[in-house]
């Protein structure tokens, strides 16, 4: 009968088998194990092991003292640093003479002759009608005053009458309750107590069986190299002073042409479209309606409330506090309000600072103003042409032929059937466990109709 390994059933190459070690002879306490080599090899005497030329790596400590020199501190001229002098202020002199307030606008404006503005708009005219102002509206015409009498309260007697029988505090639960003695129900319920068991705690691991301590090697340090300043001077030479070379130049001259203002003497032309076309029309004052004056009534008023006339006003003592009264404590000595801000302050004369004003650096013109630029001089106005779109109409492509929705994917797929690997399972189906391999590998055999099948506890204690 054909025996089948897990390596061998497995179909999707995940499961294989836990392999043990290989070795001829296990990592154990027995260190002279027999083997051909050491039965055939004959011992020579007087033969001494070479000794290694190896520099063994162990940290040698520095015997000598350490110097505390650095390169910044052999390096480092102290140079003698005196105290930068202060600058003085220089003493504000006024300059004599009147300031020349002119400007360029007060010297380029030429004044006009404006006449003052004149409405075209006519007077309101009040058209007054001697007809008589009928002023009573609907609401008094329509409106008919009832006469209010009071409504009688509607509300019930509430006054509290205490009873003249005595008071039965006993309730339905307490006539209808009978007290009964408790009864203890015994209780099913395992005790909860450890149970210990007699066997010895076995804490044994396989670390601690083939854990082999090994002496750890002592680290390497790298020496750190000494630093050497450069001999040679530093050299500052830059491509732009190497090449650069100071030539003389004459500034560029302005090709902005001259303007000259023109000046007109015609009068100041102030029609516009609205004056031209304005037309006048009567215009009426709005007529403003006069309001009834206010009549006081005759009649005595009825200020009476139901919370007046129901109230029933019982004597109650006021509330007295039981609190006692503070007395204020007075003090004979004057009141000490010196503060150090009063002590330490001394108020000294303020004298307002004079402005201090900046020379003018500017030499100011004493010419016309040139406001023409050379975009008005130069520009010559043109009549704008549209430009011709040749951009394709956004309209689809509509077609009577069937849509092509075939893929590679769909013309060249093979449906294949997904199944299950049945070394996933830890006993596979149709499968009985027959034994373990030297080398860890589980064999099974097919299941017939006289095999009992294992648990997968059965099958660990077998192994």
């Amino acid at each position: 009968m054909t025996r089948l390994c897990v390596c061998d059933m497995c179909n999707c190459g995940r499961h294989r088998c836990t392999h043990q070690s290989s070795t001829l002879y296990s990592k154990g306490g027995l260190s002279n194990a027999l083997s051909e080599y050491t039965e055939k090899y004959p011992a020579y005497k007087g033969h001494t092991r070479p000794k290694s030329l190896k520099p063994q790596q162990e940290y040698k400590a520095h015997q000598s003292t350490m110097e505390g020199t650095t390169t910044f501190r052999t390096d480092y001229i102290p140079y003698v640093v005196p105290r930068r002098p202060e600058r003085q202020q220089v003493e504000y002199k006024p300059k004599p003479g009147q300031i020349d307030l002119g400007t360029t606008y007060k010297q380029d404006f030429n004044q006009y002759e404006v006449q003052p503005f004149v409405p075209s708009r006519p007077k309101e005219r009040v058209h007054i009608i001697n007809a008589k102002l009928d002023t009573v509206p609907t609401y008094k015409e329509d409106f008919r005053q009832w006469e209010i009498s009071r409504r009688e309260l509607t509300k019930p007697d509430m006054t509290y009458h205490p009873p003249a029988a005595k008071f039965g505090n006993s309730t339905t639960f307490q006539d209808d309750f009978v007290q009964k003695g408790l009864v203890p129900r015994e209780s099913y319920k395992p005790p909860n107590v450890a149970k210990f068991s007699d066997v010895p705690f076995e804490n044994l691991t396989s670390n601690k069986l083939s854990y082999v301590p090994h002496a750890l090697e002592a680290r390497y340090i790298k020496a750190p190299e000494e630093y050497k300043p450069n001999s040679n001077p530093f050299q500052d030479l830059t491509t732009h002073r190497q090449d650069f070379q100071g030539l003389p130049g004459q500034l560029p001259k302005s090709c902005k042409p001259v303007v000259l203002k023109k000046a007109s003497n015609k009068p100041f032309q102030s029609s516009t479209e609205f004056r031209d076309r304005f037309q006048q029309w009567p215009v009426s004052l709005p007529e403003f309606h006069k309001s009834v004056e206010y009549t006081s009534p005759t009649a005595h008023m009825d200020l009476t409330t139901t919370s007046h006339t129901d109230y029933i006003k019982h004597q109650v003592q006021p509330f007295l506090s039981a609190k006692p009264f503070s007395i204020p404590k007075k003090s004979s000595e004057p009141f000490q309000g010196n503060t150090t801000m009063r002590d330490d302050f001394q108020p000294w004369a303020p004298q307002r600072q004079s402005l201090i004003r900046k020379q003018e650096e500017i030499r100011r013109s004493s010419d016309k103003m040139e406001d023409l630029t050379t975009f008005k001089a130069h520009f010559i106005h043109h009549q704008p042409q549209p430009s011709q779109s040749f951009k394709p109409h956004n309209a689809p492509m509509q077609s009577d032929a069937p849509l092509e929705n075939d893929t590679m994917y769909r013309t060249e797929f093979t449906p294949k059937k997904i199944s299950i690997c049945p070394a996933s399972f830890e006993a596979p189906p149709g499968f009985v466990f027959d034994a373990y391999d030297d080398r860890g590998h589980r064999f099974f055999r097919k299941l017939t109709s006289t095999d009992r099948i294992e648990t997968p506890k059965e099958m660990a204690l077998i192994a």
